[in-house]
């Protein structure tokens, strides 16, 4: 998706969940969409959880990082 298509959908999934007060299951890999519509993420790797948290705890957690841009965790 371009970047606005990307923004679009946003706005979208946070209309729908506001107005039918809904949870919303969403996979995508897009981490800009990912982080602006979510309020609890799970990261796997290789099928496995690594992570769960808010944006900010995933932003900043040590697994991520390192199964996802290559980094060694601290």
């Amino acid at each position: 998706m371009n970047p606005q298509e990307t923004h679009d959908l946003m706005e979208l999934i946070r209309w729908i969940r506001h107005e039918f007060g809904l949870t919303i299951l969403l996979i995508e890999h897009d981490m800009s969409l990912v982080m602006g519509v979510c309020e609890k993420i799970y990261v796997l790797d290789y099928g496995q959880i690594i992570a769960v948290g808010t944006p900010d705890d995933i932003r900043n957690n040590p697994r991520v990082i390192e199964a996802y841009l290559g980094e060694e965790a601290s």
